[in-house]
């Protein structure tokens, strides 16, 4: 199956790049560029990819606007396709609010080639690229300046958790991987995989990136705790 794909930056030889690299893939077609998020959102509605990349920073509409537009579409616009963000720096002001928004990941612009295809492949696949490194950047970020966690209705929905679950959960948003929160727990790695879906299906949570956000906006951990 072919990933269909566009490409948002307002640097052409940017997009120029990417497009070579990922049109060399078997797997993948790319259907289009844009140099700004007003006409990157359009491109997106008219071609119907199943991933964007997506800059951070352009002129016109940025980045995190452009990717709410896309993952929130009006009553009537019915696709709604994988948003990568691209960025320049490991924690970029703009990512927390991307992944809040919707967005399945984010990437550096200087990634090497294999980590861009990759990444395509990830988040057309449904899975979250937050790498658990990653995760921790953004742990740490959130922690200087994020917004304070929201009570009430997020908080209620960890009533619906088992405690083996919301300690899980708990162990995600503090960035460890499935091996790390196996050796931990001291069970199998298969045996958290089984406790990460269930966590995520009974939250209505697409990934792992928005459970790292749930659990801070829950008040299960607080910015600054380790």
């Amino acid at each position: 199956m072919t990933t269909r794909v566009i490409i948002v930056d307002d640097q052409a030889m940017v997009r120029a790049g990417f497009a070579a690299l990922l049109a060399a893939q078997s797997d993948i077609d790319v259907v289009g560029d844009a140099p700004d998020g007003v006409q990157g959102v359009a491109l997106s509605r008219r071609t119907h990819p199943d991933v964007v990349l997506m800059d951070v920073r352009m002129p016109e509409m940025d980045g995190l606007a452009a990717a709410r537009q896309l993952l929130a579409p009006p009553a009537g616009v019915t696709h709604r396709p994988k948003v990568l963000m691209l960025t320049t720096f490991d924690v970029d002001d703009y990512v927390y609010e991307a992944l809040r928004a919707g967005a399945s990941g984010f990437l550096l612009k200087d990634a090497p080639p294999a980590d861009l295809i990759s990444a395509v492949r990830v988040v057309a696949a449904g899975e979250a690229l937050l790498a658990p490194s990653v995760t921790r950047r953004l742990i740490a970020d959130f922690a200087r300046s994020g917004p304070v966690p929201r009570k009430g209705r997020p908080a209620l929905r960890l009533n619906g958790l088992t405690p083996r679950e919301t300690e899980v959960l708990e162990l995600i948003a503090r960035g460890l991987s499935n091996q790390e929160i196996a050796d931990a727990l001291i069970v199998a790695e298969q045996t958290v995989k089984t406790h990460v879906s269930r966590v995520l299906a009974k939250l209505d949570l697409r990934d792992r990136a928005q459970a790292v956000i749930f659990a801070y906006e829950s008040g299960l951990v607080a910015p600054g705790e380790r």
